[in-house]
């Protein structure tokens, strides 16, 4: 149930300041939180969404300090905690980072946990058909580590999820999965990056058919762009432009989000820094562009996480940002909310004291309830008060609807093509929205949730779809799909 006595975020109007104008006024949509008094959980770290029981709505993982993995089933709309009963670990070692994904192919999501002691394993369960979760050998991806982003993607196009694992305190590892088990791919084939890494995107920013890899790395080490080159990854961030040398040990990226923001139909990737964020705008041609200081996100702050996420369904990615302000013990909060503006720029709609400055670490949008909007999940993991707060958006209904749900799935419909592109495309032709299968965003956390898109108008669209095989990039199209025929479902897409 919804919190009736925080209510006083409805419809909040703020006033927006448009780069060579004056003040505009825009209505912000209002969200409501849920729940409060439950999520409330000091030690939140990263939140993670999957339908585990195939019921139909997305549940929530949650990872905490103590060592729990904390697992809410949601009953439309009510989230009731089962994950002790389910198997999921009540204490112990911290898993900081959380990954939903099939690895074993039977149609039900796994989820692994990546922790944060070097001395302590990570750990692997298998999803038993939605009753229990079956925790796994995974050596030798137990060896010690402190995890932080951890990855499904099929770096190697060969059908079958593999693993890949960020460090924090040692060189990163990739693993390939064989059957079921999983094998280090060798150190000068897999390009075993050493440099203190936080946050991992994996898309593919050259369009030859397979996933590369950003690094975001911490400590005042140069960030990484490994390009997948089919029997090893070169690091080519040096080359363009995208390593940031020369950053003091307080600095560092944090975290990365993937997403069109411009509507171009190229994949442009922010980082969240400790310092100042980024924005590289992918100009089509293998390279990349710093656009953050003339759209406004060239913040000088301590970002951690990041995603993307249409929140007022008028066809534009906007930019959540999980960032903190304050020295350790006492961190505050500091979270921005960008509004696209129609792909030239983006303006803080987050006035001060709002209820939904909570996060210093995880964010992710979601649609829980299904109704066409997407919500909010934060966490919180510094200080006593901290929590996994949820927000449910109380948009408009008719703007709600304008609205569509994608879920990519394989030749067996299983979802394991992370990392695909969907595109929509209106009846000239034009690209008007692209989104990628999540390979990891937030903080550490990759989730199995459908692709959102909102729409501008609810005129009928082409959804394109591009999956990578052994063959490189080849795409699928249905034509005249009306988003109205998909209302409080999702259109979903098989690989041929």
């Amino acid at each position: 149930m919804r919190d009736e006595l925080m209510r006083t975020l409805s419809w909040v109007v703020l006033s927006l300041g448009f780069a060579g104008g004056g003040a505009a006024q825009t209505p912000f949509p209002a969200f409501s939180p849920v729940q409060s008094a439950d999520f409330a959980l000091p030690g939140s770290l990263s939140n993670s969404w999957a339908d585990y029981d195939r019921d139909g709505d997305l549940d929530l993982a949650v990872s905490l300090k103590s060592g729990e993995i904390r697992l809410y089933r949601n009953d439309r709309g009510t989230f009731v905690s089962v994950g002790a009963a389910m198997g999921l670990p009540v204490s112990g070692a911290e898993m900081r980072g959380l990954a939903w994904g099939d690895y074993d192919g039977d149609g039900w999501p796994d989820l692994f946990g990546g922790a944060t002691e070097e001395a302590a394993g990570n750990l692997l369960f298998r999803n038993e058909g939605g009753r229990r979760f079956a925790a796994q050998a995974v050596d030798p991806v137990t060896a010690g580590r402190s995890a932080r982003q951890s990855s499904w993607v099929d770096y190697d196009n060969d059908g079958d999820l593999d693993l890949f694992a960020a460090n924090r305190s040692g060189p990163n590892a990739l693993f390939r999965q064989d059957a079921g088990r999983f094998v280090r791919v060798a150190a000068e084939q897999a390009g075993d990056d050493a440099r203190p890494t936080v946050g991992a995107c994996w898309f593919d920013y050259d369009r030859d058919g397979d996933l590369d890899l950003f690094l975001a790395n911490q400590a005042g080490a140069t960030d990484a762009l490994w390009r997948n080159d089919g029997d090893r990854f070169t690091d080519v961030a040096p080359a363009l432009g995208m390593d940031r040398p020369g950053r003091p040990r307080t600095e560092g990226s944090v975290g990365c989000a993937v997403g069109d923001y411009d509507n171009d139909g190229e994949l442009d990737l922010f980082v969240a820094s400790y310092g100042v964020n980024i924005l590289y705008r992918n100009k089509g041609d293998g390279s990349f562009e710093n656009v953050a200081p003339r759209l406004g996100l060239a913040e000088n702050n301590h970002a951690v996480g990041a995603a993307w996420g249409d929140y007022d369904n008028d066809g534009w990615l906007d930019l959540f940002v999980a960032a903190y302000t304050g020295k350790s013990g006492a961190q505050q909060p500091a979270n921005r909310l960008y509004r696209n503006l129609g792909g030239n720029g983006f303006a803080n709609v987050l006035p001060p004291g709002s209820a939904l400055n909570v996060a210093d670490h995880g964010v992710q949008w979601i649609d829980y309830d299904r109704d066409g909007a997407l919500d909010l999940s934060v966490t919180r993991g510094y200080t006593a008060s901290g929590g996994h707060f949820l927000f449910h958006n109380d948009l408009d209904k008719a703007a709600a609807q304008r609205s569509l749900a994608v879920r990519v799935v394989d030749r067996a419909g299983r979802f394991t093509r992370m990392g695909a592109e969907v595109r929509l495309t209106d009846a000239s032709g034009k690209i008007i929205a692209t989104r990628q299968v999540s390979t990891g965003e937030g903080y550490n956390s990759q989730g199995t949730q459908p692709l959102h898109f909102g729409l501008a108008s609810m005129a009928p669209v082409t959804v394109e779809v591009t999956f990578m095989d052994k063959t490189g990039r080849r795409t699928q199209r249905i034509k005249h799909v009306r988003a109205a025929d998909y209302a409080r479902t999702e259109l979903v897409i098989r690989q041929r």
